[in-house]
């Protein structure tokens, strides 16, 4: 690689460092905000790892008593890196000032592969089922819960929006019967794929390199690449996209960056979180009519102030 390519490569990845502060902030430290009200319930267990676990604060109940909204933030990082407290103060603030309570959720990390897909979706889907478990001790509504979420918490979100319900009525366990399914999806700098080769298609990059969080979350072995059958059967799984039907939720997708160009030796960094991945889903949205908002850099949607402006919109209405 040469000089100026390096330095190009430099650039744009730190391009993306700052596009994902200006949406997320930062996890820790002065630039946080101040400190976050405390949690009305903290480190809420729903399994026996240490990140099985979530923090709610419930919304004041109104002069009418109703169950409140949630909106459950899913924190990102790869899969592998990553935590609850990383949410703003003045996110939580807001949606509680509209009278929305609000969670943030961990999930078990990749771990160089020992907790790979679908782990980290389907301990988000048993955090779920337990907030909607406990709707009549915490005054909340069931029935009006969305997600969002930054980088591999957007993926999440987007999974459990499309996924079938993976309630089990049968259950012996009455968090299990509960619901999976949500109102409606946020994400920022969301991927509604984690397929390579759909990557490349997507990009006109034939030989687009496997980014390297995708190793741990496939737990991939030596020799094993994106198109190893199993793989590939797992990429498919893992992409939010493969369940997508007309009678899906509403999603607002928003990006830092703008639509560059992709070559082979763009940064991961760059692509994973590139607008055209929001663009995409988009597109096969429409064509079922349903409603999906894109913004990035060089792209503006004035239906919405921002994405928190559409969740609260969605789980108000309803």
């Amino acid at each position: 690689m040469n000089w100026m390519a390096k330095h190009k490569c430099l650039f744009l990845a730190a391009v993306v460092c700052l596009a994902y502060f200006a949406l997320f902030g930062f996890a820790s430290g002065p630039l946080q905000q101040g400190k976050p009200p405390a949690p009305t319930h903290a480190d809420v267990k729903y399994g026996d790892h240490k990140l099985q676990a979530f923090d709610i604060w419930l919304a004041k109940p109104g002069e009418d008593g109703k169950p409140a909204p949630v909106c459950i933030f899913i924190h990102g990082g790869g899969f592998r890196g990553g935590d609850k407290s990383g949410i703003q103060p003045r996110i939580i603030q807001r949606f509680l000032d509209e009278g929305i309570s609000f969670a943030s959720m961990n999930y078990r990390l990749t771990e160089g592969g020992k907790y790979p897909y679908p782990i980290a979706m389907e301990d988000s889907a048993r955090g779920l089922q337990l907030i909607r478990s406990k709707a009549k001790e915490w005054n909340i509504d069931s029935k009006r819960i969305a997600c969002y979420g930054g980088s591999a918490g957007a993926g999440i979100s987007l999974w459990l929006g499309f996924k079938d319900d993976m309630a089990d009525p049968k259950s012996d366990d009455p968090i299990a019967r509960e619901s999976t399914r949500i109102l409606a999806a946020g994400t920022l700098n969301g991927q509604p794929t984690y397929d390579l080769g759909t990557y490349r298609d997507w990009f006109g990059v034939p030989d687009l390199p496997q980014h390297t969080a995708l190793v741990d979350f496939y737990a991939m072995k030596d020799g094993e690449t994106a198109e190893t059958p199993r793989v590939a059967k797992l990429a498919e799984a893992a992409s939010a996209i493969t369940y997508l039907t007309k009678d899906d939720p509403p999603v607002y997708m928003a990006y830092g960056g703008g639509n560059v160009k992709v070559s082979k030796g763009t940064s991961q960094g760059v692509w994973v979180h590139h607008p055209l991945l929001g663009l995409k889903l988009q597109e096969a949205m429409t064509k079922l009519d349903l409603e999906c908002i894109v913004t990035h850099r060089d792209l503006k949607d004035d239906t919405y102030v921002d994405i928190y402006d559409f969740l609260i919109k969605k789980l108000s209405a309803s």
